[in-house]
């Protein structure tokens, strides 16, 4: 089975860009919100966010 990174609906807090990196990654999404948290006081937290959110398709896309 191949994996493929996708925005999942459970486990979603504004966009799932962070439950869907924790999914793929076998990470608990808590952590990489924490990750985020933490870079958006660098400015760059934000911006990959929104990065992520448009080029990463739902889980229902690919269905």
């Amino acid at each position: 089975m191949e994996k493929k990174l996708v925005r999942p609906w459970d486990n979603r807090m504004l966009f799932g860009v962070c439950a869907g990196i924790g999914k793929y990654f076998n990470v608990d999404a808590t952590i990489i919100r924490l990750i985020f948290a933490f870079l958006l006081f660098s400015g760059v937290g934000l911006l990959g966010y929104l990065v992520a959110a448009l080029i990463i398709p739902n889980e229902s896309v690919l269905d």
